[in-house]
């Protein structure tokens, strides 16, 4: 039999809990599940208003309420969903359709090698294309419609995206919140892997590779080096804004090596460009 509760107990682990007196609880000893991961929850001070409210065009965070502010990122895409701002990197000639071979180049210029971007440009457009081709009938070069790409949300994930292709800050937030053991600021591979092991819905086997496959990417292209994935650089793979950073960041060290191997070429240059 479960233990009763009773209303004064009730009320006391409201206010001792979360100090912050809310009319509720967000995890009971009962469930202790409930208590390993509790939910973001606002606090004076905090700068996000509204999070449970899905934002059209703005990744908001805690740390960035507004989006992304550098380089006018938000204020230019406020004709974007961020779903589609996450993918407007690799549509580089703006007729919001992204083919194989835009998704290769997107990978290349972000620092990945040859064989791990064809790698990557197969799974995502052969995977992305046909949820958001106009008609039933398959897309024989295996493009992905940009205006559409809501249509290819999968289950078994953070729900960070609506259906419509909004950002929930409330479903962000909760990623860090329930899964940053330590409060180091971000997630490392333990965390990213229970966060991914706790997200699973029953016989979504596609939604769990897909989740996997969306995390171990992200870790490829941020690989931090003390192992942890910053959460404002986790934010700004949804809003597509780390993309330009870090193939800005690549193209700066390219010119350089370059500058290095005119005056001392050697083998190892040469293979990194493959992998």
């Amino acid at each position: 039999m479960p233990e009763a509760i009773s209303n004064s107990q009730v009320a006391r682990h409201m206010v001792d809990s979360m100090d912050l007196k809310k009319p509720y609880v967000i995890a009971i000893k009962q469930q202790p599940i409930t208590e390993e991961h509790e939910p973001y929850v606002p606090k004076p001070g905090d700068k996000l208003i509204d999070a449970g409210t899905a934002r059209a065009t703005l990744a908001a965070s805690n740390e960035s309420p507004n989006g992304t502010l550098e380089d006018n990122y938000a204020a230019k895409n406020q004709h974007r969903t961020v779903v589609q701002q996450h993918v407007k990197y690799w549509d580089r000639d703006n007729d919001n359709v992204i083919w194989p071979q835009d998704t290769y180049i997107g990978c290349r210029d972000y620092g990945w090698g040859i064989i791990l971007s064809f790698i990557a440009a197969a799974f995502i457009n052969i995977g992305l294309s046909y949820p958001t081709v106009p008609t039933v009938i398959p897309d024989p070069f295996f493009r992905i419609y940009v205006d559409r790409l809501y249509k290819a949300k999968h289950g078994s994930d953070s729900m960070t995206y609506d259906n419509q292709g909004r950002f929930r800050p409330q479903q962000f937030e909760d990623i860090f919140a329930k899964y940053d053991r330590g409060n180091k600021g971000g997630l490392n591979a333990g965390d990213v892997y229970v966060f991914w092991k706790e997200q699973r819905m029953v016989f979504d086997f596609f939604g769990w590779t897909a989740c996997a496959l969306e995390w171990l990417a992200t870790y490829l292209l941020l690989w931090p080096e003390d192992g942890i994935m910053k959460k404002e650089d986790v934010r700004g793979i949804y809003d597509g804004s780390i993309f330009y950073k870090r193939a800005e960041e690549t193209k700066r060290k390219r010119e350089k090596a370059a500058h290095q191997s005119q005056t001392s070429p050697g083998l190892v240059a040469q293979a990194k460009k493959y992998f």
